[in-house]
This record gives C-alpha cells, sequence and structure tokens, in this order.
C-alpha cells in the first residue's frame, strides 16, 4: 500500500494542473476577448502618449 500513498499526491496535481490548463484554453477569446482587447489597446495608447510627450518636452 506504501506505493498507492506516494502515488496520490502527484496523480492529484496532475489532474488539477490538467483542469487548470482546460479551463485557461476555454477562457481564451469569447466575449470578453473584445473588451480585454479595447482595454490592451488603450493602455498602449496612452503609454505612447505619454512617452511622445515627454519626448516632446524634452527636445
Amino acid at each position: 500500500m506504501d506505493y498507492v500513498s506516494a502515488l496520490v499526491p502527484p496523480v492529484v496535481m496532475a489532474v488539477f494542473f490538467i483542469g487548470l490548463v482546460r479551463v485557461i484554453v476555454k477562457t481564451q477569446g469569447g466575449a470578453a476577448k473584445a473588451k480585454e482587447d479595447a482595454a490592451v489597446d488603450a493602455a498602449l495608447a496612452r503609454a505612447e502618449n505619454v512617452r511622445k510627450a515627454s519626448a516632446g518636452g524634452d527636445a
């Protein structure tokens, strides 16, 4: 029975890891993807504007 108690923790961790990967893959895209993409685009635009403003002020 020692082999069973030695195998249980890795098997349980593998099952949870596989479940985590499946959740991550399933949540990619979907209805929230456009909103997330828009938020990232807005943040990048703000960062670009700040960079341009600081570069323009130094020159």
